[in-house]
């Protein structure tokens, strides 16, 4: 069962993206699953945390491990995601976290996701993965002169907090440092965020999974999943794999009845990206816009963009419920509209790509990694409320640790990403209820 239309999970074929058409193929070829397979742990989904973790329990821990996915590798938001790689995993504002969870969980859980912005730099590094990153930092941007304050009070909170050094810069000062706009009135910088190129990023870890062991298995979706004798028996199309332990890894395109310690518990939601051609320096230098420091705003259903090292210019946004291809029309149509509208003298810029994709919510806001029900042996890690490049793949490190019975590794995931996993009410008819969100949340943020 698919809360979205069909065409939106046509595993056949790879989404055709920028970074599809920018990234060197794999050097091998992945298996598909048939017949009866045995694994030490099956891994279904493979992005960034099922790939990580694949790693290392491979590397570190002489597992055998099975990686199977409905695509290929990185066939998910993994591979055709925006590129920003920042420390953030949530959609619960850190006020409101603190009152449900604490200041210490919270200070627990923001540690973790700057150290998952490191991991990335490590394996980037360690691998000698060229993923085109771009400057340190990551810009948010008031897109109306009434969120100016609220940026200076978040700059305030955040050093207060945390201890992070978020600078505040006024109009001028954006334009002066190549972000002017006329809808951005004031902006923050967290040092710590970066920019790459996601499937670069990701066909480097594919690679790095391989050569320590681990079997990939594109074009074998799940459809079944029983439980019998201590083991996981994951059946495919055209073969089944049996394992003791089972990692679920797949966000946004987890299919409901399939794994059902999660059915009515994730809400996928879906984002678009456009990359127009590559803009010269006299049309940079006209809209005043001419670094690559990755850039969000402050809208609830927020627009998020960077200039490529390469000249293009990605923009994204969120929103939309129909996943059919008559709604992705309209919805790349509002996209490409709000493009020109938020800058103007691009607006004669073609764009050359256009794609979709989910990304994965939950109820309580906060990411899921732990244990599934009461399943002895099935885990889960994902709901990265788009923003995964980082902190996916490092909490599949440090999924590797409990899969492989590590001491004190359940405790080393944030409290606050062990919380079980509520359902949504009425969750049959979630995908209407974001429609409302959506609504309401772009009244706030045209006129709140």
């Amino acid at each position: 069962m698919r809360l979205y239309h069909d065409s939106a999970f046509d595993f056949s074929r790879p989404v055709p993206s920028y970074w599809e058409d920018t990234a060197p193929p794999l050097s091998f070829e992945p298996q598909t699953c048939a017949g009866a397979r045995q694994a030490d742990v099956a891994i279904i989904g493979a992005g960034y945390t099922g790939l990580t973790a694949a790693l290392l329990l491979c590397r570190d821990h002489g597992m055998n491990v099975a990686v199977l996915d409905a695509g290929r590798p990185g066939w998910g938001a993994s591979g055709r995601n925006g590129g920003f790689c920042s420390p953030a995993a949530a959609k619960l504002p850190y006020s409101a976290m603190i009152r449900r969870h604490g200041i210490d969980e919270t200070r627990i859980f923001f540690s973790a996701l700057r150290h998952s912005v490191e991991h990335v730099r490590e394996f980037l590094s360690t691998h000698e993965v060229d993923a085109e990153a771009t400057e340190g930092g990551d810009l948010r941007l008031a897109h109306k002169p009434s969120r100016v304050a609220e940026l200076r009070h978040e700059a305030e909170f955040m050093n207060a907090t945390f201890g992070v050094d978020q600078r505040f810069m006024g109009a001028d000062e954006l334009a002066e440092r190549g972000h002017a706009g006329p809808h951005f009135h004031a902006g923050l910088i967290d040092p710590e965020a970066f920019g790459l190129h996601p499937l670069k990023y990701l066909r480097g870890l594919a690679e790095a999974a391989y050569r320590a062991g681990a079997t990939l298995f594109a074009g074998s979706e799940v459809t079944g999943w029983q439980v019998a004798g201590g083991r996981h028996i994951l059946k495919t199309a055209h073969g089944e794999v049996s394992a003791r332990k089972v990692l679920l890894a797949t966000n946004g395109y987890t299919p409901e009845g399939t794994a059902p310690w999660v059915d009515g518990r994730l809400m996928p939601a879906l984002s678009r990206i456009m990359v127009t051609r590559a803009i010269t320096g006299e049309e940079q230098s006209a809209q005043g816009w001419n670094v690559t420091l990755p850039a969000h705003d402050t809208r609830d259903l927020l627009h998020y963009f960077r200039l490529l090292p390469d000249g293009r210019f990605l923009f994204g946004g969120r929103g939309g419920v129909d996943a059919s291809p008559a709604g992705m029309a309209r919805s790349q149509a509002n996209l490409r509209a709000t493009f020109e509208r938020l800058f103007p003298h691009w607006a004669h810029i073609q764009s050359d790509y256009a794609w979709s994709g989910f990304v994965c919510l939950t109820r309580p806001l906060t990411p899921y990694a732990g244990p599934l029900g009461d399943a002895d042996g099935a885990y889960g890690a994902l709901a990265w409320h788009g923003n995964g490049v980082a902190m996916s793949g490092y909490t599949g490190r440090l999924m590797a640790g409990v899969i492989a019975g590590r001491k004190g590794a359940s405790e080393a995931i944030p409290a606050i990403m062990r919380q079980p996993l509520p359902r949504f009410a009425l969750a049959p008819l979630r995908r209407l209820m974001l429609g409302a969100i959506y609504v309401a949340a772009d009244l706030r943020d045209n006129w709140g």
